[in-house]
């Protein structure tokens, strides 16, 4: 997979742009179109060094990946440097469990190898 950022404005209000290109067909078809998501998301909510929190919308034409999905992202010191904890609410029923899960645990994975 490969992602472009389209638009990131980040402070509370600010909105991004995302797309999500899958290059194998184990990720097809996409919400977007057949090989892609495009997510439009805002910031509700940045307290530095404790909390992101967002909402998300999938461009898609199926209603089951319809609605703003919210996204909070927790940070809280530990002995080891930050602890990171993902919560999220209303994920659209088109969305797997277990794609869901293996999307965010590749998230925290990116994550703790961009800041090692």
């Amino acid at each position: 997979m490969k992602a472009e950022i389209q638009r990131f404005e980040p402070s509370e209000g600010g909105t991004y742009r995302m797309v999500f290109r899958y290059e194998g067909a184990e990720h097809t078809p996409g919400k977007s179109s057949a090989d892609s998501d495009v997510v439009e998301g805002r910031f509700v909510e940045l307290v530095p060094n404790v909390r992101v929190v967002q909402e998300i919308d999938f461009e898609s034409n199926d209603p089951a990946f319809a609605g703003p999905m919210r996204m909070t992202w927790s940070l809280a010191p530990v002995a080891t440097g930050t602890e990171v904890g993902i919560a999220c609410e209303n994920v659209p029923d088109g969305i797997a469990k277990e794609d869901h899960a293996m999307g965010l645990t590749s998230s925290l994975e990116n994550l703790a190898a961009f800041v090692e």
